[in-house]
């Protein structure tokens, strides 16, 4: 595998390790700021909407400057938004600290572009595998994430102040990697020439099938996981609970990675969809034994794999479903649609839990992770129809 992928799977280890740091604590940040316990995942809805709004504009910016001038971008955003959100804790205030989140996530949308730049990076017949090594750089940041989160949040006085202080360095660090990273020019990966509609390239049956599967995959995870913190403190489990809770769902999320696209090159990305779907089935499902730590934590191992299995062949299909013009239009197009049920679940996950309750809001989530399915189903009997 070229050295280019590996240091990209270090740059994706670093950006997953301050999403868990985020995951673990924003939450707790919101509960303590907000007006009221309805806005408690406010900061992360803030900080899926910044990646919501970097997902065009990052897709067209690499069209035309490169993937590694769009990172460092990312990464220096990233950066400045760590740092308002020191201000922001330091001043106790709330408003600030959306602003600082929504900063952080459009850091992290140019960053989940490294899949794509790993693509471009690798020989064909390595594709699936070089997506899997870079999603597979998750791992590391699962043990980093909860650890960082736990030693940095009494460091000094003021909670959770360390924490993001830890999370600038580690923008800092991904730059440090990025200048030593050797990506090819627009020119290279970008193809010229007339572009399809955009309208045309939505009604592709292969970019359904992957936009449908990320959406589910990411939208189920996401509300699920975000509500995870909330529902375990209501619990009454304790803070370090939680954060090693949300250290095993990031293991389970990227750990099989590594063998994830061997499965989807020897079964086909669509049957790997269907058990993807099927396990975040089988997590809702868990959720409903009740709220002791076994019950969390089998839940949120199962809601990670079943994440794994949808989102990454999704990843697969989509760059089949596209011409190297069309590329950039077609990624802003699937990460937008795809990072925007990401915000709008972290939205619906503080009041839907606090109303709820953690097994009911579960049990409505069965229903959504069996759209794929559906669309897969659809598809088949489409086909059959017109041959």
């Amino acid at each position: 595998m070229p050295l280019t992928v590996t240091l990209l799977s270090l740059c994706q280890a670093l950006l997953v390790t301050g999403n868990v740091l985020l995951i673990a604590v924003s939450p707790l940040i919101g509960a303590s700021l907000a007006p009221s316990a309805s806005w408690s995942t406010a900061p992360v809805a803030t900080q899926w909407l910044g990646l919501m709004c970097a997902t065009i504009p990052a897709s067209l910016i690499m069209a035309r400057l490169g993937r590694k001038r769009g990172f460092v971008l990312g990464n220096i955003i990233g950066l400045v938004g760590a740092l308002t959100a020191v201000q922001a804790l330091i001043g106790e205030h709330f408003g600030l600290f959306l602003l600082a989140t929504w900063l952080i996530g459009i850091g992290i949308g140019f960053g989940q572009l490294y899949r794509f730049a790993a693509v471009e990076a690798a020989p064909a017949q390595l594709r699936d595998r070089a997506i899997g090594l870079v999603m597979g750089g998750g791992v590391l940041a699962a043990f980093a994430g909860p650890w960082l989160s736990r030693v940095s949040r009494e460091l000094g006085e003021v909670p959770f102040l360390g924490s993001f202080m830890g999370l600038a360095a580690i923008y800092a660090l991904a730059l440090v990697v990025l200048m030593l990273t050797r990506l090819p020019p627009a020119s290279r990966t970008h193809g010229e020439g007339s572009a399809l509609p955009l309208g045309k390239i939505l009604r592709q049956p292969g970019f359904i099938v992957a936009v449908s599967a990320a959406m589910v995959g990411y939208g189920v995870m996401n509300l699920a996981m975000t509500a995870t913190p909330l529902a375990m403190a209501g619990a009454g489990h304790h803070f370090n609970h939680v954060s090693m809770t949300i250290q095993w769902h990031v293991v389970a999320m990227f750990l099989p990675s590594f063998f994830t696209g061997h499965l989807a090159t020897r079964f086909g990305a669509k049957q790997v969809i269907v058990v993807g779907c099927l396990l975040l089935v089988a997590s809702a499902l868990v959720a409903q034994w009740g709220i002791g730590l076994a019950g969390f934590n089998v839940a949120l191992i199962l809601l990670g794999l079943g994440w794994n299995f949808t989102f990454l062949p999704a990843t697969g299909l989509l760059t089949e479903s596209y011409r190297p013009v069309d590329k950039a239009r077609t990624q802003a197009a699937n990460e937008f649609l795809v990072f925007g049920t990401a915000a709008i679940t972290a939205l619906l996950a503080g009041p839907m839990v606090s109303g709820l309750g953690w097994a009911t809001l579960n049990l409505l989530l069965i229903p959504v992770a069996l759209v794929p399915l559906a669309v897969l189903v659809w598809q088949q009997r489409a086909r059959l129809a017109s041959a």
